[in-house]
């Protein structure tokens, strides 16, 4: 299809048509997909920068990461593909039009707006129309073929697109495998093939499987040459030189086969000037039907570009393919081997620099620790197939440090790791590497796993001290293990001890116990254990426990003795310190739970849970204490509301800091002196400032955080101060707030402290609320935040300071276990006495 192309100024010879709709393609086409098939190359993990310190957590992250930077690579070259169609494109525009770059990129942009197309698929037009060669015939046939068809459904904008982003891929590939990608993701899987094979004719008639994509490693692996004489469907179409059609592959054998038994296949010979270079053939997963004229234009057209590769990057025979002498004689020699080795060959850059080294041959001893097939290996670069060599043991490194000195290296007992499906997986084997011209023969033994646990068994019976015996009863023979002889400070010219002969060698006290171990096993014929102590003769004592069991023959006969004997002279000693602990211990919380308890009976002694009623005209006085849950948590919170000679009432409550019986000790001294102390008539503030004195002065280091308050019943007033204590609450007609805080420093920090005195009014139906902070505190909150819980549940509506009291215990938020004390006094309506 052409697709116009006006200059904004001087028109040039570009093609000049309007777009055409077009109808259904003749045959379904499919969007293009990233991807077609499975893989067919290992996937290329290399693990630079990776050190033996790695965990194998981080190395399977990265090998991971390189997985997805593969991937966004193949993206990144498809986009430049398309991209190499536009820039060309635009050449041929600034060619026509005689204008510059940016200005043919304008042009570019705005026909294919006009024109309802992509840019790629008008590049793709302009290359059609400039080249006029076997790409731009095939779509313009297409154009033709499907202008009348109601069956098409494919543009001819996106035909030729797909051929010439094939056909730009190819060209700037470098190789036939690159190609063969290029032709299934572009141009083949639209057309619903599902894999592509590329075939390098032989001189000789044989055929080298030079590209592929969309078939499985090991299925290319197997069809990487087929010698001359076979027949398949590459052979076939070669030999007819033509074009083989089959509707299933059953017919012939072919690359491919157990993947898609019963798909079709197109053999298409790629050739130039008249000589075939070798064989396209393209599979599909259903039977064949037939393809429409246009199809099959497309699929020569995609030949033709193979013959190109072909021409120019020529296949190696795989006879030819050592470029090593060296290499086939390290083959013949690794055969003959009876360890696993690989022959490795080294991978160079352009520069010539080592950046791995590819597995050339792999013996029939080999054995992945993967499970891949040996076939799967042959002719994969080390890192891809071993990505995890760079890592412990550092195996590449070796292998470059011999590849560089020529100097063979052996190294026992190095660590192996390979990823099995993300998984790593360690194995310990002694690695050999030697270099032959510039190949490498690495030879490596794994670990017998039999060797390998009987000398973890031996570590194991030695740090457990554990000695292994066998007595055969009907020879007499006696066979004791090297940690035995230790256990029991014999040389070994002495010989084993009998079972019989044990209770004399042991401890006096312990012969009944050994004498009922012998009659179980000897007599009765069951495994049995005993502890006892075994008097050496260079005079140590040691704990021994000994279990046997007795090895009968078929008609119930006992042949032989076998057990083992453990020093557990460690574990004796240590369940005797143990035992002492306990009983320490036990007395030591007998002693704590007895103090708990002396403790509570004197907090309750001077300040019970419950209180009677203070009996004050005009006003409502009530008290709660809630406890510690906890007997050690028992704490030095305290209240007190007295009715004072003066007729004020003494109002007050304070935490002492600490628990138990010094904290409740401190409780007493405070209370009953602030008791004494208000009746000379002081007002809140001194008596805090001479409560203060009493707590630096007369006792053992008390500090203490009070509220003190007198309410005068005549004048309904209220005088107040606080020692670093949480402030009163004031609730009035269903409003809480907190009163104005005053300074004042915790009693018994300092001597000689001065404190603030505030005054409140109170009225009839207010609620005045003193508390310590057991009823608002938590762990994880803000004191602020809690306060402000506080507020909310004190305005609460109830019908008495009884129940605002007891909501204010139950809905309490507090979680440290602490005392709480809360005092109440409620204004009753009516004048002031």
């Amino acid at each position: 299809m052409a697709v116009p192309v006006q200059p904004t100024g001087d028109s040039a010879d570009l093609p000049q048509s309007a777009p055409e709709a077009t109808g259904p393609a003749v045959y379904p086409a499919h969007t293009p997909s990233e991807a077609t098939g499975p893989s067919p190359y290992p996937p290329h993990t290399p693990a630079p920068g990776t050190t033996g310190q790695d965990s194998a957590e981080a190395v399977g992250r990265l090998a991971a990461t390189v997985e997805r930077l593969r991937a966004e690579v193949q993206a990144a070259r498809a986009a430049v593909d398309g991209r190499a169609l536009v820039e060309l494109a635009k050449g041929i525009m600034v060619e026509r039009l005689h204008c510059g770059p940016a200005q043919a990129a304008r042009q570019l942009t705005e026909l294919a707006a006009q024109a309802d197309m992509s840019e790629l698929e008008l590049a793709a037009d302009i290359i059609n129309e400039a080249a006029r060669d076997q790409v731009a015939q095939v779509a313009a046939d297409f154009v033709q073929r499907t202008a009348t068809s109601a069956a098409s459904h494919d543009a001819p904008a996106s035909v030729a697109l797909r051929l010439r982003t094939a056909e730009s891929a190819a060209l700037a590939a470098n190789d036939t495998q690159t190609v063969a990608e290029s032709l299934l993701q572009h141009a083949l899987a639209p057309l619903e093939a599902v894999a592509v094979a590329v075939w390098t004719a032989g001189r000789d008639g044989s055929l080298v499987l030079s590209g592929h994509a969309g078939f499985t490693r090991e299925e290319a692996e197997r069809w990487r040459y087929v010698p001359p004489g076979v027949a398949t469907v590459a052979r076939q179409a070669l030999a007819s030189r033509s074009t083989v059609r089959l509707e299933s592959v059953a017919a012939l054998p072919s690359i491919g086969q157990p993947e898609c038994p019963q798909g079709g296949r197109v053999a298409i010979c790629a050739g130039t000037g008249g000589r075939i270079h070798g064989v396209l053939e393209i599979c599909w997963p259903h039977p064949l039907t037939p393809l429409p004229q246009a199809v099959e234009r497309q699929l020569e057209a995609l030949a033709e570009l193979c013959a190109h590769t072909l021409e120019n990057h020529p296949a190696p025979s795989p006879r030819s393919a050592h470029h090593d002498p060296a290499a086939a004689e390290l083959v013949d020699l690794s055969d003959a081997l009876h360890d696993a080795a690989l022959v490795l060959t080294p991978h160079l850059d352009a520069d010539g620099n080592l950046i791995d080294f590819r597995i050339h041959h792999t013996n029939v001893h080999f054995q992945d620790p993967a499970g891949r097939p040996r076939s799967t290996l042959n002719n994969t670069l080390l890192l891809e197939s071993f990505p995890l060599s760079i890592g412990a043991g550092d195996l590449y490194h070796h292998m470059e440090r011999v590849y560089a000195t020529g100097e063979p290296l052996r190294v026992q007992r190095i660590t192996l790791t390979t990823l099995v499906d993300q998984v790593p997986l360690q194995m310990v084997a002694d690695i050999s590497v030697s270099r032959l011209g510039n190949s490498l023969l690495v030879i490596w033994r794994i670990e017998d796993e039999t060797a390998r646990l009987a000398s973890l068994l031996q570590h194991a019976q030695r740090l457990g001290r554990i000695g292994g015996f066998e007595e055969d009863l009907a020879t007499g023979e006696i066979t004791w293990n090297s940690t035995l002889y230790a256990l029991h400070g014999r040389p070994l010219p002495q010989g084993p001890v009998a079972l019989k002969d044990l209770a004399a060698h042991a401890h006096r006290d312990d012969a009944n116990a050994i004498g009922r171990f012998l009659r179980t096993v000897l007599h009765h014929q069951r495994s049995a254990t005993v502890a006892f102590r075994l008097q050496r003769a260079d005079g140590v004592t040691r704990h021994i426990r000994i279990v046997a069991e007795p090895v009968l023959d078929s008609d119930g006969h006992l042949l032989r003795i076998r057990g083992a004997y453990q020093d557990i002279s460690a574990q004796h000693w240590t369940e005797v310190a143990l035992a002492a602990t306990r009983d320490q211990l036990a007395q030591t919380a007998q002693e704590v739970a007895e103090r708990n308890r002396l403790t509570l009976q004197l907090q309750h002694a001077i300040m019970p849970p419950t209180h009677g009623p203070l009996q004050v005209p005009g006003l409502q006085v009530a008290v709660r204490y809630r406890p510690a849950e906890s007997e050690a948590l028992v704490g030095g919170d305290w209240y007190d509301a007295v009715v004072l000679p003066s007729q004020q009432i003494l109002l007050c409550v304070g935490d002492i800091a600490g628990h138990g019986i010094d904290a409740a000790t401190g409780m007493v001294v405070l209370r009953n002196a602030l008791r004494g102390l208000a009746m000379t008539g002081a007002g809140p503030a001194q008596l805090l400032s001479w409560l203060n004195n009493v707590a630096h002065h007369l006792t053992d280091q008390v500090t203490a955080t009070a509220v003190c308050a007198l309410y005068d019943p005549t004048t309904r007033t209220l005088r107040w101060a606080r020692a670093g204590h949480l402030p009163p609450v004031l609730v009035r007609t269903d409003q809480a707030s907190a009163l104005p805080v005053t300074g004042g420093l915790l009693l018994g920090a300092l001597p000689e402290v001065v404190y603030e005195e505030d005054e409140v009014q109170l009225q009839p139906g207010d609620t005045l609320l003193m508390y310590t902070d057991g009823l608002v505190e938590r762990r994880d909150t803000a004191m602020h935040e809690s306060l402000t819980q506080l507020l909310t549940n004190a305005q609460t509506p109830v019908d008495s300071l009884h129940q605002r009291l007891d909501h204010l215990l139950t809905y309490s938020k507090s979680d440290t276990d602490d005392d709480t004390c809360l005092i109440g006094i409620e204004v009753l309506t009516g004048p002031p006495e």
